[in-house]
């Protein structure tokens, strides 16, 4: 085939190729999320310490990316003084602590659809975090969409048939934390020109989180855990649950990386209505048609931001080329002026 015919099969494998990352994440986050909900349950697996689970999945993370980075030598790490460590990784690597205690900690309280329609409020978070940190301007008919999205996930909640107040707090606390993170990443590392890799994101991160989870474990969890010697874990299944969370990670920041967080955005909404159909089909989980219809409305606010965020990018790219073809122009009108005279005649090349 001719030039044509090659750019097609690149854009086709590229269309390909950005597909498989999105089922790969969808799949891994679902599996993730099932997971965590059926260790956690006390009507099922029936080990409700979350704060132990996400350790668990921490020190596995770093134990696996320390391997990859000095033993096999897979990547390289990133040139990073103390300084910079602890005035941007640290505080992303407690945001995010924080974070998966409090989402992990949800599923013992709310089904697994109730939380994906509470997750769809991560948009108003980020983006209300943004306006107060100026990160992002504040503009009036992108708030009159997060409200719309606030007013779905209220509708929702109303219509929950097995509503609970702390389960709410912990899962919104988590979106708020989640949020406030990746606005920090963006202030903090993004800004500053650093670029992790998904190895190298969980070199540096993961033993951070790590070291703010054990504070809370010691006083919350392991006086119980202490007392509860009977126990023993199935290695099967937490071996299975920590590599599950460490491809997780690597599959969000491959995604991200090789494609874009908007569409790890869009993609999310998609894994959301396999989760609230899966929790309803399989676990048996109570959905009310109040439910849907709240969560409904917040996936049409949600639908319309990624919409709105898409034109932006797509406004921004056409930007960008107009100014490379400006340059371009007058690039070719220097060297036209280069070529003709003082009076603005031809050179005569045999005068």
């Amino acid at each position: 085939m001719g030039k044509g015919g090659s750019l097609s099969e690149g854009v086709v494998r590229k269309i390909v190729l950005s597909y498989t990352y999105v089922a790969v994440w969808i799949f891994l986050s679902f599996t993730v999320i099932v997971y965590n909900k059926y260790i956690l349950d006390r009507k099922l697996y029936n080990w409700p310490f979350p704060i132990s689970l996400t350790l668990l999945h921490m020190s596995f993370c770093s134990a696996l990316a320390f391997l990859l980075v000095n033993v096999f030598r897979v990547v390289e790490p990133v040139a990073m003084s103390r300084e910079l460590y602890l005035s941007s990784v640290v505080p992303i690597g407690a945001l995010y602590a924080l974070s998966l205690w409090l989402s992990n900690s949800a599923y013992i309280y709310l089904s697994v659809s109730f939380i994906q329609m509470l997750k769809a409020l991560m948009p108003v978070a980020v983006y209300s975090i943004g306006v107060l940190l100026k990160r992002d301007p504040f503009k009036s008919q992108t708030m009159l969409n997060m409200v719309s999205i606030s007013l779905g996930v209220a509708v929702a909640a109303y219509g929950e048939a097995k509503f609970d107040a702390w389960g709410v707090a912990l899962q919104l606390g988590a979106v708020a934390f989640e949020a406030t993170r990746l606005v920090l990443i963006q202030i903090l590392l993004t800004s500053k020109g650093i670029q992790l890799n998904p190895i190298t994101s969980l070199y540096y991160v993961a033993p951070c989180c790590l070291v703010f989870l054990l504070v809370p474990w010691v006083f919350v969890e392991y006086p119980v855990l202490a007392e509860a010697s009977s126990f023993s874990p199935d290695l099967v299944v937490f071996g299975t649950n920590s590599l599950c969370a460490f491809a997780l990670n690597l599959a969000v920041f491959l995604l991200v990386g090789k494609t874009s967080a908007l569409t790890m955005n869009v993609a999310g909404v998609v894994k959301d209505w396999l989760l609230i159909a899966f929790s309803w089909s399989v676990i048996k989980d109570t959905v009310t048609p109040v439910n849907l219809f709240g969560y409904g409305l917040a996936f049409l606010g949600v639908a319309y931001y990624n919409h709105s965020k898409l034109q932006g990018l797509k406004a921004k790219e056409a930007q960008k080329k107009a100014a490379q073809a400006g340059e371009g122009e007058a690039r070719k009108l220097l060297e036209q002026r280069e070529g003709e005279g003082p009076m603005g005649e031809k050179r005569d090349p045999q005068a």
